[in-house]
């Protein structure tokens, strides 16, 4: 079968220098860059580039991945100028990493405060 292993698609050769974000400015337009991801999909793409027209220096940002066979994907960002495009996808990944460290707390919370009420639910059960 002519498929990659499984593992080669999301874990980064680093003996080949593969790295996981490469920025290239874009020649065509002023104050934007191409992003290449490696080993990354349409999850982290969509993410990232839906995150990052929300913020306020972003005039434009969208993504494509080139072949589902090759885990690539381009993300290009386009700025106002006041900030550039690599400042503002930082920015925006720390946002998110915030973000879903919240989610983490609360789901984790909740889940644990879930186990408790069911465990209590049971040791009610055995009583007379």
């Amino acid at each position: 079968m002519n498929a990659p292993d499984r593992f080669e698609l999301f874990l980064l050769n680093e003996a080949e220098g593969e790295k996981k974000i490469t920025e290239k400015p874009f020649a065509g337009t002023s104050n934007t860059s191409d992003f290449i991801l490696l080993k990354e999909d349409h999850t982290l793409g969509n993410l990232l580039s839906e995150h990052l027209k929300q913020a306020p220096h972003v005039l434009m940002a969208g993504y494509k991945v080139g072949h589902p066979n090759v885990p690539e994907v381009l993300l290009r960002v386009q700025t106002d100028g006041t900030v550039t495009p690599r400042e503002v996808l930082i920015d925006t990944c720390k946002q998110l990493v915030t973000a879903y460290a919240q989610l983490d707390r609360e789901f984790t919370r909740e889940y644990e405060l879930r186990r408790m009420v069911a465990a209590g639910e049971q040791g009610n059960e055995n009583r007379p």
